[in-house]
């Protein structure tokens, strides 16, 4: 587990800062990530933040892409990448000593592509199957559609990817100039974890991003309107309905996210002792999967329920999940049940933690986001603080009209 303890973190000159954690082990893990995503394209340029993701890949100065894909897959490593509403995040994993070579190959990247329009083309189509793949998968589309309407108005309202339309009208010039407007020190958190010295690291990624120009920050976020209630029902020439209920939330640095964890984690999160998987799947066998998730940007939030029936069922399975809202909007769980929630929670955050990419990847977000590592004690510590009046104060979000719905059927 990587813990708070002894975690560097520093920032250059030019603004960038890195994150460092000396970690015994055969594998490196190094990554940048970027405070730019989808909601800081321009409202005539959608999936411009996911299609420089995918292009920043196809050529630069020195290299070409063939050369780009197997520079790390050649010592056994990894390369990859994904775009979110907020952010990007490069990053590799490769046996130890290759530390250099990811270093100076992220650098290339993010400083150096050149996005040649012959690769540009070939991309474009590749970005394009993609959105046709999410397309004729509606129990993902539901999540983009309920956003549309959730964020209305806003720059969060679009599909991450974009539309066909929208791709195809994207070029080299574009996916150029968005690199260089948020591509910048300032924007950028680069990650070690590593076998090696953390005063090392720190030489070695001031090597190689150490010149990058400081840049300027130009992000100019609007915080979205207001969520508009609405209920819906979309056609959708499947067997099975897939819905959304949720209420718009407060930004991720809002102190009753912790209630709200814990919330989710009882009303539908991802073991199967939750409440709506007892109610919903266990008790009658209404559907397959109910799931609820907590999605936190910077100044706005969802918080979402899924669950896929057949149609006939949607109204039904909707009157139990207002129905254990309700209940626990007007009462508190007694102490024990409480306790267990918590000790759950905290339990599966421990769980988590043993996945060493994904915590590598985390020591760069809360760099990015809050300026110093949220451990998972730190976090564990905070949730056994939660009191059961903040949870039921949680679900007073989701009670009543604030709770609306979108229905793909």
């Amino acid at each position: 587990m990587i813990t708070d303890a002894k975690i560097d973190i520093i920032t250059l000159t030019n603004g960038l800062r890195i994150v460092c954690k000396q970690r015994e082990g055969l594998v490196s893990y190094i990554g940048a990530v970027l405070n730019a995503g989808s909601r800081d394209e321009a409202s005539d340029r959608e999936g411009l933040a996911h299609f420089v993701e995918h292009t920043i890949f196809k050529g630069t100065d020195k290299r070409r892409a063939w050369q780009i894909s197997s520079r790390m897959e050649t010592v056994g490593g990894e390369l990859n990448a994904y775009t979110s509403k907020e952010e990007t995040l490069i990053y590799t994993n490769a046996p130890a000593g290759y530390e250099d070579r990811a270093l100076e190959l992220l650098s290339d990247l993010i400083t150096s592509s050149r996005f040649p329009e012959n690769e540009i083309e070939r991309e474009r189509e590749v970005v394009v199957e993609e959105i046709y793949s999410y397309l004729d998968t509606p129990s993902e589309r539901v999540f983009d559609e309920f956003e549309e309407l959730a964020y209305k108005g806003s720059g969060l309202s679009h599909n991450i990817l974009g539309t066909p339309e929208s791709v195809r009208e994207l070029r080299g010039k574009d996916c150029r100039e968005f690199l260089d407007k948020f591509y910048v020190p300032g924007n950028i958190v680069i990650y070690c974890v590593t076998p090696i010295p953390d005063d090392k690291m720190i030489r070695k990624v001031e090597k190689y991003f150490g010149s990058m120009k400081p840049g300027q920050d130009l992000h100019r976020r609007v915080t979205p309107p207001p969520m508009e209630f609405f209920d819906e029902t979309r056609g959708s020439e499947n067997h099975q309905a897939n819905t959304i209920m949720g209420a718009r939330i407060f930004g991720r640095n809002d102190e009753r996210r912790f209630g709200l964890f814990l919330l989710n984690n009882y009303l539908a999160g991802p073991c199967l002792n939750s409440k709506l998987n007892h109610e919903l799947r266990e008790k009658r066998g209404l559907v397959y999967a109910v799931d609820s998730s907590v999605s936190l940007l910077s100044d706005a939030g969802l918080l979402t329920i899924y669950f896929g029936c057949d149609p006939s069922n949607v109204k039904k399975c909707r009157r139990l999940i207002e129905k254990e809202i309700d209940i626990l909007c007007q009462q508190r769980l007694s102490p024990q049940s409480f306790e267990k929630v918590k000790k759950q929670y905290c339990g599966q955050l421990l769980a988590t933690s043993d996945h060493i990419e994904s915590r590598a990847m985390s020591l760069g977000k809360s760099v990015l986001y809050f300026g110093k590592i949220h451990d998972i004690s730190t976090t564990a510590e905070r949730i056994m603080e939660v009191t059961a009046e903040e949870m039921r104060e949680a679900a007073e979000l989701l009670s009543g009209n604030l709770l609306s719905t979108l229905t793909l059927a």
